[in-house]
């Protein structure tokens, strides 16, 4: 089962969410498993990576994967030089994209090859909202942690 997120870029980190995230993930995966797609690139994005670490650290069949935009070395090491605790690097088959929507596009992938996608939108704008009306299209099945409704 492969789990990604995605989320608002002045997303603030809270206790409760957390334990929301936690308690999804626990309810849905248990034991089993699983990979976390994880973006590095905001504030909801570095939630998401402390919420997979926590579980990886109770359920050592979780992998963490940091899914890059860019191919660039420079971009990943800088990414994965303080958070040497991914399993895996992958770069989505985006190479032909302009530089400028790579993060669209590679978010866009995450989300197609994803089984369960755990937001957290407030608004109805943004990149992460794309993101979820993406999710929504592809039948994924969404939780969204923020209790809004944005549809």
């Amino acid at each position: 089962m492969i789990i990604t997120f995605c989320g608002h870029g002045d997303y603030v980190r809270n206790a409760e969410d957390e334990q929301k995230v936690l308690e999804i993930l626990e309810r849905e995966l248990g034991d089993n498993q699983c990979e976390f797609f994880l973006g590095e690139y905001g504030s909801f994005d570095s939630f998401a990576h402390i919420c997979a670490k926590k579980f990886k650290a109770a359920h050592p069949k979780a992998w963490l994967v940091f899914v890059t935009p860019y191919i660039d070395e420079k971009y990943i090491k800088t990414k994965t030089e303080f958070e040497n605790d991914f399993d895996n690097i992958v770069y989505p088959p985006i190479e032909n994209v302009p530089k400028k929507f790579a993060i669209s596009h590679r978010n866009r992938w995450m989300v197609e090859n994803s089984d369960i996608v755990i937001a957290c939108i407030s608004h109805a704008y943004g990149g992460a909202y794309n993101s979820y009306k993406h999710a929504m299209a592809r039948g994924k099945k969404i939780y969204n942690i923020s209790g809004k409704d944005v549809e």
